[in-house]
């Protein structure tokens, strides 16, 4: 299969939906963008047109006066080059003759770079076994080890043709930055294992023996060495073909079971989080995994990468993905934008979670199997999760 130039028809991809009227409540609406949003969801985009849509659905609901849908295929790019593309049609609300700034990376601890080779080997050694370790049990798992079925995975085959919802918490950054400071953990260590009491707590309540089933997340990760997203303008430049298309891998990483110990200190979850997370970090499975998809892309095509993708996922119990936004309130066409969230769709999982943060707030949106999933209680369960967190962390005293 080859790209091929076509003539774009504007009109084709703008979708503006009609909801019936209401004059009682913005309530009302929220309940139809809830079905529309549902149903996009699930249609496949056509493949005799470019892959994307933009749906402007100009009714208020609770959260927003307006809402602006981007539905882009996965064959246009990854998470990270969309994201750059869209960010890149935005503006600062402040002053937009000024690019928009995003959170600063704090580089890696370096503290142990001037050691000696010698000093180095038995981390080299023990690095080089836990990625072939890594390396061999993601493959293990993408074709012959599954998941238990429990109340977040049902096991049943085709559910990504089945209808989903969607659903957002909305976490203070200001708070997580608190807690983080509390335990000596990132926000991403602090977040994962959030998420992961989460899931357990939901598990425990729906079903008491799964909070000691073996499930695994899919951590979606890109794979580029860049600091932070390219503008359009650079990435149409010809030496910046690698920005565009899918530069991903993924971790699998076990969801720790609520055993008793992790019941009584619930911030287990997030120390357990760090520990596995700081694992991986160090272990080059992900890029292992990354060329084995890229090799395979080359020598079997699209398809069986993407049927391997989709085979990994259906083994899990859950994938996350994560991007990061800007500090600053933004625009479009002097809109102001609210907020704003991504999900993606087509995959076999019954739950997936992503992240993203926006000003001072870290929205986290569930999109889960419509009549499988309680979304509300599966809600509830993560803002309980994180409000315990909060509460145990901030009973921590602080360092002199």
């Amino acid at each position: 299969m080859r790209w091929k130039r076509v003539e774009v028809k504007p009109e084709e991809h703008l979708k503006i939906p009609t909801f019936p009227d209401s004059t009682s409540s913005d309530q009302l609406y929220d309940h139809y963008f809830d079905e529309y949003v549902s149903s996009i969801l699930t249609e496949r985009t056509p493949q005799t047109k470019p892959l994307w849509e933009i749906h402007i659905i100009k009714y208020p609901t609770t959260n927003a006066i307006g809402t602006i849908i981007f539905k882009l295929h996965h064959a246009l790019g990854d998470g990270y080059s969309l994201m750059g593309a869209l960010l890149s049609c935005l503006q600062r609300a402040d002053d937009p003759s000024f690019p928009l700034s995003f959170p600063s990376r704090v580089p890696s601890n370096s503290q142990h770079a001037n050691k000696n080779l010698l000093k180095k080997l038995p981390s080299f050694i023990s690095t080089f076994f836990s990625s072939m370790s890594d390396f061999g049990w993601s493959l293990m798992k993408s074709k012959i080890i599954k998941d238990d079925k429990t109340p977040i995975r049902s096991g049943y085959e085709g559910t990504e043709s089945q209808p989903f919802t969607l659903s957002n918490i909305s976490l203070s950054l200001d708070q997580i930055k608190k807690i983080k400071s509390k335990l000596g953990v990132t926000i991403n260590d602090l977040v994962t294992g959030m998420v992961f009491y989460g899931l357990r707590l939901y598990m425990q309540e729906m079903n008491d023996k799964a909070k000691i089933s073996n499930s695994t997340a899919i951590v979606m990760l890109n794979t580029r060495n860049l600091g932070g997203y390219q503008s359009v303008k650079d990435m149409l430049k010809p030496e910046a073909e690698g920005l565009w298309g899918n530069k991903i891998s993924f971790l699998q990483v076990s969801i720790p079971k609520l055993n008793q110990t992790r019941m009584s200190n619930p911030l287990e979850f997030v120390w357990k989080a760090h520990e596995i997370i700081k694992k991986k970090r160090r272990s080059f499975s992900v890029y292992l995994i990354g060329l084995l998809l890229q090799l395979e892309m080359k020598l079997r095509g699209p398809e069986a990468v993407a049927k391997n993708i989709y085979n990994t996922m259906g083994n899990s119990s859950v994938v996350l993905s994560n991007l990061v936004g800007p500090i600053e309130h933004m625009t479009l066409a002097k809109h102001p934008i609210s907020g704003f969230y991504f999900t993606m769709t087509g995959g076999p999982e019954n739950v997936n979670i992503t992240i993203i943060s926006y000003v001072k707030v870290l929205r986290i949106t569930l999109r889960t199997l419509k009549g499988f999933i309680d979304e509300q209680k599966l809600k509830l369960c993560m803002e309980k999760a994180f409000e315990i967190i909060f509460k145990a962390s901030m009973e921590i005293p602080d360092k002199n």
